[in-house]
């Protein structure tokens, strides 16, 4: 019988796939969109994971989601640094969130408040996305707009207090694999997980349409 780790990573895969892929992220990646697009897309970052970790000390003491609570996966203050140095030192004033990211923010924080088992699908599909994939693009805007190596504009990417990536993603599996719920529940934390991907998408392609190439 497979892990719910392993459950959970194939029942997701085709979305998390259509997320990696959608055209703005493919944009952006390939270097065909400008800083601003970038600094557009941490924005809505900031949306999300203002949801994700406001309230979290709450959490902690949740007998399900608490063991998930890790502040050393805390990504809030280092986006705000780079939209500090990406928009200027009065970003706040500026930064809006797209109606697809309000959608998004609005039910990880749903979840956060009324359903700490549904809160870890989104925990899971955030960090550990931000752990793997989300070097890739922190190593392409450092190349592409030229920040500095590891510096401001690509902090939220920086880790600096997990030094084994690898054996820290496999001890986050090992929370998977024994988190306190049910079959059932196991069942609606993957659905949530689908949702989190789906949601995530969303946001994609809202930017997609805020940032279309030209012809």
């Amino acid at each position: 019988m497979d892990s719910f780790s392993t459950v959970i990573r194939t029942a997701s895969h085709e979305q998390h796939m259509e997320a990696e892929t959608s055209t703005f992220m493919s944009d952006l990646l390939g270097g065909r969109l400008g800083v601003d697009a970038y600094a557009r897309y941490t924005e809505q970052l900031w949306f999300v994971y203002e949801a994700l970790e406001t309230g979290v000390e709450r959490l902690a003491s949740d007998p399900v989601a608490g063991p998930f609570i890790r502040p050393e996966l805390f990504r809030l203050r280092a986006l705000e640094a780079d939209l500090a140095h990406l928009r200027g030192p009065g970003w706040r004033a500026g930064v809006t969130a797209l109606p697809a990211t309000r959608a998004y923010a609005d039910r990880v924080r749903e979840c956060a408040e009324q359903w700490p088992a549904g809160y870890i699908a989104h925990h899971y599909t955030r960090y550990l996305g931000d752990l793997s994939g989300g070097q890739i693009i922190r190593d392409k805007a450092e190349k592409t707009w030229g920040f500095e190596k590891k510096g401001d504009g690509v902090r939220f990417y920086v880790f600096e207090e997990i030094t084994n990536p690898a054996a820290f993603k496999r001890s986050y599996r090992e929370l998977l694999d024994a988190v306190r719920a049910d079959d059932l529940e196991k069942k609606r934390i993957v659905s949530e997980c689908k949702k989190a991907f789906a949601l995530n998408t969303g946001v994609f392609h809202a930017l997609g349409e805020e940032f279309p190439l030209s012809a």
